[in-house]
């Protein structure tokens, strides 16, 4: 009896703290979810969220765009098997043409079709480098303009390399040019680059920084291709936004390889080649091996979208800290480019398995293009999918590999510069850093430059946004003025 009574009060006492702890499990889950909210409703929208931009309403982005039509027209298509470069040189001579005070005026080396241009400064500044390639992609398939025409046809510029990037090449020549002809000297040194190999990664940026290295010269800023200004960055985020890339993930190009004795179709066997190709490909697919992380770039870049999402999105954004290992497991199915931001990425391209369409190949391969997020690198990477491979009986081969650039700090002197210029000539347009999820010539450039930003000013729209490398590819004539006017305040302000 007593002891049935005792084990009463224990079991009731157990009871009660159990209860108590619920109650403050409960409590403080409540607590937090009411911080979320607060974080979240005191986000107040930026006026990048109904930005628009007020072009200037002269004639100036016409006569630029005019120039821009004649360097359209000289087709300059790069691969890694054509090594002809008289096509490159052609574009010379109307670069020449277009921007004689330039020609004139600066120093100019050309090593094997790359160009590159030094304005002398008048001061002890730290030189800053300007870059945009001159080579551009095939132009397949059925355009509504010719690709090379350059054509000029209510407001807009037609043709493969608009966006891609001659169109912010010629506005870096036209703003040196203007500012030779009004006498201005900077302080500082001022190269413009123009590789023509930059759409295979090729030797012509190489070649460049390994002049530069043996003149000992180290830049204190390079500007190359990259983001752009652009509407709606992710799904969900609204306004207008300059993104200006920070941080280059690596590259690699790895085959892997599937071996057997062959044989008849009639009498296939499990697990021949292509069998287990497919079902390394598919782990891959599901499985997903790479680590995802929030990096300091994407929790700036997150933290300033944030403000103009709706709130679900903005609850997210806003509380990371919590809602952080939901999101990167959602990621992928929400935005496949929002989650190439967090890790490291692997896209099989291309195949090949027998010459018979009766016949089980002795080999067959598969390749796969990956992109190196730093946190997990090149090395890593490849040591993890190699690991997987091994599953399978497959032999790995690295074709290709780079590493991930050093990360630009956004709140460094650089960063703060491109910063200002695009406020000052875009003024409600927010200001984001990313992640450069693609390969640009500003990673050859890291041992001489801790400071490689990948923006270009040019707003496009989401058609034009789609044709870079695809059909149709444009650009706007009023934008070009202001992008001009870009790359002056960055020389105004080295």
């Amino acid at each position: 009896m007593v002891f049935s009574a005792f084990l009463f009060f224990i079991g009731e006492a157990v009871y009660r703290i159990l209860c108590k702890g619920i109650l403050l499990i409960v409590t403080l889950i409540f607590l937090i979810l009411i911080i979320a909210v607060i974080r979240a409703l005191i986000l107040k929208p930026t006026s990048a969220k109904t930005a628009s931009i007020d072009y200037p309403k002269d004639n100036r982005s016409m006569e630029y765009a005019k120039k821009l039509s004649k360097m359209i027209q000289c087709e300059t298509i790069s691969n890694r098997y054509d090594n002809d470069i008289a096509k490159f040189y052609k574009l010379h001579e109307v670069l020449e043409e277009l921007y004689p005070s330039v020609h004139k005026k600066c120093e100019k080396h050309e090593m094997n079709g790359n160009l590159l241009f030094c304005l002398k400064g008048k001061g002890n500044a730290e030189p800053i480098l300007l870059m945009s390639h001159q080579d551009v992609v095939e132009a397949t398939g059925t355009w509504e303009q010719d690709p090379f025409s350059g054509l000029i046809k209510d407001g807009v510029i037609w043709g493969r390399g608009t966006v891609d990037t001659k169109g912010s090449l010629s506005c870096i020549l036209q703003a040196v040019e203007e500012l030779i002809d009004s006498g201005y000297e900077p302080e500082g040194d001022v190269y413009i680059a123009s590789s023509c190999t930059e759409e295979f990664s090729g030797d012509g940026a190489p070649s460049i920084v390994a002049y530069l290295k043996h003149r000992r010269i180290k830049l204190a800023m390079l500007v190359d291709e990259g983001g752009m200004i652009i509407e709606e960055p992710l799904g969900g985020v609204k306004g207008l936004y300059a993104m200006v890339g920070v941080l280059e993930k690596g590259y690699g190009d790895i085959k892997f390889t599937a071996r057997s004795n062959g044989g008849h179709a009639s009498a296939p066997g499990r697990n021949t080649p292509l069998v287990r190709l497919g079902k390394f490909m598919t782990k891959m697919e599901k499985r997903n091996p790479f680590r995802k992380e929030f990096n300091p770039t994407v929790k700036e870049m997150f933290h300033r979208l944030a403000p103009n999402t709706g709130f679900g999105l903005r609850l997210v954004f806003a509380n990371l800290w919590l809602f952080g290992p939901l999101f990167k497991r959602v990621m992928r199915r929400i935005n496949s480019t929002g989650s190439a931001l967090l890790q490291t990425t692997m896209a099989f391209t291309t195949a090949k398995g027998s010459n018979g369409l009766n016949v089980l190949p002795q080999e067959a391969y598969v390749t796969a293009n990956m992109r190196f997020i730093p946190h997990q690198g090149t090395e890593e990477s490849i040591e993890l999918v190699t690991k997987f491979a091994k599953e399978y009986d497959l032999e790995t081969e690295v074709i290709h590999k780079d590493y991930p650039r050093p990360v630009v700090d956004f709140k460094g002197e650089a960063f703060v510069k491109v910063e200002k210029a695009i406020e000052k000539l875009f003024p409600d347009v927010g200001v984001v850093p990313y992640v450069m999820t693609v390969g640009t010539d500003a990673r050859f450039f890291s041992d001489i430059c801790n400071n490689c930003i990948r923006f270009a000013p040019l707003y496009i729209n989401k058609q034009q946004f789609a044709s870079i490398h695809g059909l149709n590819e444009n650009l706007n004539v009023e934008v070009l003025s202001k992008a001009v006017d870009f790359y002056k305040e960055i020389v105004y302000n080295m």
